[in-house]
């Protein structure tokens, strides 16, 4: 009996050393401060893609027969009019003298044909001949004078199926394939239905290209010429750079989601970079330097800015009064810039009222009606590619760079406790966004944590109170009980 006493009173306090520690780590402030500071920001578009060369070309050879001659391998680099491969040339050197004899018989056919056809011409004028006789020596000229054309014809094509017995590289570049080897018996693309051989396959690797597919909500954004930062795995910290080339404008479904080909030009003089390697492409759509910018997770919106003041520990009304405070000024100025945007035209679009701006996917502003709130679409945003907000978890990553700008809140740390601040926003890479108005340098903006965690703890905080009945020591309340109850705990 004493064992088990001293046992659970070990296990007692065991626990309420620990309760003491979560009590401890529970008053630990749940958000983050971070100072107002001037920033570069990058937008991007990114992509993925393969390198593959600006042109590549399949070397065939004319001539058919057994291959004798192999000079060169896979990654050499060779130039324009280099011997690549040379081919039996028994057959060819067979025809080339055949045609050089029958080209010797058409011309002593001719000149024989022209002897017979002067005879003949002196016979006529004597009458010593009739003229059909003399009408056959000229036809027999003339066809001998076709004989000789055949004859030259036939030699200079034995000549270049002779020449065509060397294969030599057509352009100046890299062998990057090879599909034959010595002794090997290819046949010939002018001779074969089935289009021949393919000896070797090389390219230029001076320039190469990457054919990628840009996001259809990322596409309005990118212009050819526009500069792009590329990486292989090969080289992570070495970025190459390059140019939109051109867009083309039919696009591909690839589960669900529409995409946009677009070609990126690289220039590759030392051929670091390889056809068939993976790179990852980051369209430089905007920048701006040397701007004030905040964390990105730090923006509020209307939906969640009563779940953000409550865990601050502030009154969610009064934190409503206090933007509809700052808010009175800013709307007589959207008045008068909705219509100046009506005597202006299309040019005053851009300084349009905050509820009137279009939604992320132009890279316009996201209203504060339409941006939901963080703990409802935390789970899109991760699929998306980024994390979940929440009761101050903010805006979720939403792949790839975003020009974004609107108006939006946070919470900043003046006189020593948190404030709903309205402020305007520009050009963000979801990391950072720029502050255009509402806050000034060296100020301390608020980063809450994503709803995920304050849930977790707080299901973690009933947990125990579940565990201790209401608070303390597990199991002193259930022993009091029972005493109470004139029960006596069970005897081990």
């Amino acid at each position: 009996m004493i064992i088990t006493k001293l046992r659970f009173f070990r296990i007692a306090g065991a626990v309420a050393l620990v309760l003491l520690a979560c009590q401890k780590k529970q008053t630990a402030p749940l958000y983050e401060e971070v100072a107002v500071e001037r920033r570069t920001i990058q937008v991007s578009a990114s992509a993925s893609g393969v390198i593959e060369p600006v042109q590549a070309i399949d070397v065939k050879s004319k001539a058919s027969g057994e291959i004798l001659d192999l000079p060169v391998d896979t990654g050499d680099d060779v130039k324009s009019g280099q011997l690549l491969a040379s081919i039996d040339t028994r057959l060819p050197k067979n025809d080339l003298e055949q045609a050089q004899a029958d080209l010797q018989v058409a011309n002593a056919t001719l000149t024989n044909s022209k002897l017979k056809l002067a005879r003949a011409d002196t016979l006529v004028a004597q009458q010593g001949i009739t003229r059909e006789a003399h009408e056959d020596a000229r036809l027999a000229h003339v066809q001998a004078q076709a004989q000789v054309v055949r004859a030259q014809s036939a030699l200079s094509n034995a000549r270049d199926a002779m020449d065509d017995t060397k294969v030599r590289a057509p352009v100046s570049g890299t062998i990057i394939a090879k599909n034959v080897e010595l002794g090997t018996v290819i046949s010939s693309p002018t001779r074969d239905v089935g289009g021949g051989t393919i000896l070797m396959r090389m390219a230029n690797l001076d320039t190469v290209q990457i054919r990628t597919l840009v996001d259809e909500t990322d596409i309005g954004k990118v212009q050819p010429g526009m500069e792009a930062a590329i990486t292989v795995d090969a080289y992570p910290n070495r970025p190459f750079m390059g140019r939109v080339l051109k867009i083309e404008p039919q696009a591909t479904v690839q589960q669900n989601v529409t995409m946009f080909p677009a070609l990126v030009r690289i220039a590759n003089p030392n051929h670091l970079l390889m056809p068939g390697m993976n790179a990852e492409v980051q369209i430089q759509v905007g920048t701006r330097e040397n701007v004030l910018a905040i964390p990105y997770a730090s923006l509020r919106t209307q939906r969640d800015v009563a779940s953000a003041a409550t865990v601050l520990n502030l009154d969610p009304q009064e934190v409503q009064q206090q933007l509809a405070s700052q808010t009175d000024a800013p709307a007589a100025n959207a008045t008068a810039d909705t219509s100046k945007a009506k005597r202006g035209g299309a040019g005053a679009q851009g300084s349009a009222a905050p509820g009137e701006r279009s939604g992320a996917r132009s890279g316009g502003v996201i209203p504060p009606a339409n941006a939901a709130a963080p703990g409802q679409n935390a789970g899109q945003w991760r699929n998306r590619g980024g994390a979940g907000g929440g009761g101050g978890g903010g805006m979720g990553r939403m792949g790839g760079g975003r020009g974004l700008g609107g108006r939006y809140i946070v919470f900043v740390e003046r006189d020593g406790k948190p404030t709903a601040v309205n402020i305007k926003t520009g050009l963000t890479d979801l990391d950072y966004v720029e502050v255009v108005e509402g806050l000034n340098e060296g100020e301390k903006v608020i980063v809450l944590p994503s709803a995920s965690l304050v849930n977790s703890q707080k299901e973690m905080r009933e947990r125990i109170q579940r565990m201790t009945g209401g608070g303390g020591i597990p199991g002193m309340q259930n022993q009091q009980q029972q005493q109470g109850s004139g029960q006596r705990p069970p005897q081990r």
